[in-house]
Parts: C-alpha cells; structure tokens; sequence
C-alpha cells in the first residue's frame, strides 16, 4: 500500500496575517486590475500610476478608512470577504476594492474607482 502525500494545510488566521506584514509581503492577491476612465484621467494629470495606489492597498495600508471598515478588511483577509482602501489624490477619494475570495480562495479582480461610480 502506498503512502498518498497531503499538501501542507497552511493556518490562515491574524497571526499568519501578522506575520506577512512583518515580513514586508502582500497580503493578498490583487487580480486582475480594473480602473475607470475617470480615475485613470486623473491620476495621469496628477503624474502618478495605479500601482502607487495598489501596492499599499495589497499591504494592508487602507488609507482613509473609518475604525469599522479598517476591522471589516481584517476579517476579509481571514474569511474572504472583499477589501475596500481609500486613496485622496488632489482632492478626491478614489476607492480600491479588490473582490471577495472564490470557493478556492481566489480574488479575481480588484477596480479602482471613484465613490460617485460605484
């Protein structure tokens, strides 16, 4: 009888979430990306790219986020729930949300958008 090998079951918890930022690595995966063409007129006439955007946003930086929504993030990485930053460029919000976790724990997409078009 032969032995079958299981793959190493990794514990997804705040600690291995923790221990991720420790190390200075994204948190999650971004997707694919997304951005209207309102917010990416306006990042251009401001001289900056999406990825000064998304690289803090996939790091746990979520900007200008109230207490609760800062919480409803942390327990999206754990449970797979979407997460949502805030970025103000020049006087306005932009949003950065990235989709909810599929069945195996992928995230499909994450869009950057101003609030009026969401």
């Amino acid at each position: 009888m032969s032995s079958t090998k299981h793959p190493k079951v990794r514990k997804v918890d705040a600690e291995y979430f923790a221990n991720l930022r420790r190390e200075g690595k994204s948190l999650f995966s971004l997707g694919q990306v997304y951005a209207t063409p309102a917010v990416l007129a306006h990042l251009e006439k401001h001289a900056m790219y999406p990825s000064a955007l998304l690289g803090p946003h996939c790091h746990g930086e979520y900007g200008q986020l109230d207490e609760e929504d800062r919480q409803a993030n942390e327990e999206a990485l754990i449970h797979g729930g979407r997460i949502l930053s805030v970025a103000k460029i020049e006087g306005e919000r932009i949003y950065i949300i990235t989709d909810a976790a599929d069945e195996h724990g992928v995230r499909c997409s994450t869009t950057l958008l101003f609030p009026r078009e969401y």
